[in-house]
């Protein structure tokens, strides 16, 4: 089977994201791994000290507070690709 598809995001690389909004962007990554644990849990995903696929143990299911850097980077990326789309179409987020 051949797979034609080229994924095509928008260009958001010249957007910035305004200082007072890098709160937010905490929150969000934090609500990112949060949705993300718990559709792990609800299909029966339980912490385990390696990802096996077979058992659905995954060493990220814990606080995003206890997470290492480098997986919170991973939510922080979403967050923040979620954030420059919203302001290169022209969103304003205030509070």
């Amino acid at each position: 089977m051949k797979n034609d598809y080229v994924p095509q995001p928008i260009d958001t690389s010249n957007v910035e994201i305004p200082e007072e909004l890098n709160g937010l962007l905490e929150v969000m990554a934090k609500n990112v791994h949060e949705v993300w644990a718990k559709n792990r849990i609800d299909e029966g995903w339980v912490f385990g000290p390696g990802r096996n696929d077979e058992l659905k143990t995954h060493p990220c299911l814990i606080s995003y507070e206890e997470l290492p850097e480098i997986e919170k980077d991973y939510d922080r990326d979403t967050a923040m690709g979620t954030l420059k789309l919203i302001i290169s179409m022209g969103f304003k987020i205030s509070k």
